[in-house]
């Protein structure tokens, strides 16, 4: 993949794909054509994301508390992983692609854990950009379990209260070894988080953009990373030309 010159590229986007299902409602047409072609943005977004030089690019495929939504869309939505996995498992392991799935495995359908399974291990040793794909993940069950993990160690000895930092958290986290996000977009206007890396989310750049979700093309992507790249990130902190404004 030919990177794009860009600068101040961020290391890791995150992205919430919102808005496939009011995308079709306003053309009239099912729900399932909205997340079909959400899909088709997936890849380009994914193309975008190497070509540019993003090192990391997490997507919200699944909710935890998607499973709430009417059985039909949600046998629609884990059909359309299926397929994606299936079809496009090939041409992003050529394309050096290496995928990685968080969120909650426990009790995963027969038909799905093993094809993450098989997505991850296929593509293990490639180098290029990391294909996050958040699946039945939800920040506050991810944290819940964290902390069960880190309870189990202190209870049994293996840890001490006062060894419990933000770095420990961070390591028993399904991210620990993922950089978090350097921006976080979400499309379809909506301006939350949904329950998307919290603590992952710290100090991360917001971006909501209306459009939705299956609108969502290499020129807006390319528009996101330019307005990322005019950011001051300060992390908490001040700037030297702010504490030279002050002195």
């Amino acid at each position: 993949m030919t990177k794009h010159a860009l600068k101040n590229i961020p290391n890791h986007v995150a992205i919430i794909m919102d808005g496939n299902g009011r995308w079709a409602n306003v053309r009239g047409l099912p729900r399932s054509m909205g997340h079909r072609k959400g899909v088709e943005a997936v890849r380009e977004a994914v193309r975008t994301a190497a070509e540019a030089g993003v090192g990391y690019l997490t997507l919200f495929a699944f909710s935890s508390e998607n499973w709430s939504r009417p059985e039909s869309e949600v046998s629609d939505l884990l059909g359309l992983l299926k397929t994606f996995i299936r079809r496009d498992l090939e041409t992003l392991h050529r394309e050096n692609v290496r995928i990685r799935v968080i969120g909650d495995r426990s009790n995963l359908r027969s038909d799905i854990l093993p094809l993450l399974l098989e997505a991850e291990e296929r593509t293990r040793g490639n180098t290029s950009i990391q294909l996050v794909i958040a699946f039945n993940y939800g920040s506050r069950d991810e944290m819940a379990r964290a902390m069960r993990s880190i309870a189990g160690d202190v209870a049994a000895g293996r840890l001490h209260p006062a060894d419990v930092t933000p770095e420990l958290i961070s390591a028993r986290l399904d991210t620990a070894d993922i950089p978090d996000p350097d921006l976080i977009i979400r499309t379809s206007g909506e301006e939350r988080l949904s329950n998307f890396l919290l603590w992952q989310a710290a100090y991360s750049e917001l971006m909501f953009i209306p459009d939705f979700w299956p609108d969502f093309s290499r020129a807006t992507f390319l528009d996101a990373l330019a307005n990322f790249a005019g950011r001051e990130r300060r992390f908490g902190g001040v700037t030297a030309q702010t504490l030279a404004v002050g002195s």
